[in-house]
């Protein structure tokens, strides 16, 4: 093997150890976003949870993909079943930003006002530090393998770092202030966000 193939072989095994990170890290989130919004009646943390279900599979095509190429697979067969992936994870997305606005829209009608949620602003505040570092360093490995599959996954962290940092948003009102709109409002800007993020997935980019 080369020089140059086992640099890259050592990149791809660098960029697959943080998928899995982010993989594991995104079912812990799912579960523990999901549990608390149901708890807390937050339709904006409800959300979160269900982001990071679709999250999670979008997680492991990505995986299967850039083992395909650790592997000595073929590229083009991988990019194939990765573009059909990346569609019915868009069409999740698109459902999940459907159900969140809805969600919302029907809670600031009724008034309805969420709980309090000290587990939400805890899993909001550890996913805001996780998932900026984990999106930094997917981006230099995506430079480094000249891969726009990796680099739009990046992308996709980033976003959950933006959700993140709305999800506390909203919490942090409804706990120091009591308003009870403002799970409502933050809900309402997720579900825009999931909405272009699916719009990007479908698009999405071939492997370089």
């Amino acid at each position: 093997m080369s020089t140059t193939s086992a640099q890259r072989a050592a990149t791809l095994g660098s960029a697959l150890r943080l998928e899995y990170l982010t993989l594991g890290w995104n079912v812990v989130e799912a579960a523990v976003g999901m549990a608390a919004g149901l708890v807390a009646g937050s339709t904006a943390l409800v959300g979160f949870g269900g982001d990071s279900v679709v999250e999670s599979l979008s997680g492991v095509v990505l995986i299967w993909r850039l083992s395909v190429e650790r592997n000595g697979g073929e590229a083009g067969r991988a990019a194939v079943v990765e573009r059909r992936a990346r569609r019915l994870v868009a069409v999740s997305m698109w459902v999940l930003a459907l159900y969140v606005a809805a969600e919302s829209i029907a809670g600031l009608v009724s008034g309805e006002a969420a709980k309090t949620s000290p587990v939400g602003i805890g899993l909001a505040v550890t996913s805001l530090a996780t998932m900026w570092l984990l999106a930094r360093a997917k981006r230099a490995r995506a430079r480094d393998l000249h891969s726009h599959a990796l680099e739009a996954d990046a992308v996709q962290t980033e976003i959950c770092w933006q959700l993140s940092a709305i999800l506390l948003f909203g919490l942090a009102l409804t706990a120091a202030f009591g308003w009870w709109w403002a799970d409502g409002a933050a809900a309402l800007g997720m579900s825009g966000l999931i909405a272009n993020e699916g719009r990007e997935a479908w698009q999405g980019r071939d492997c370089c």
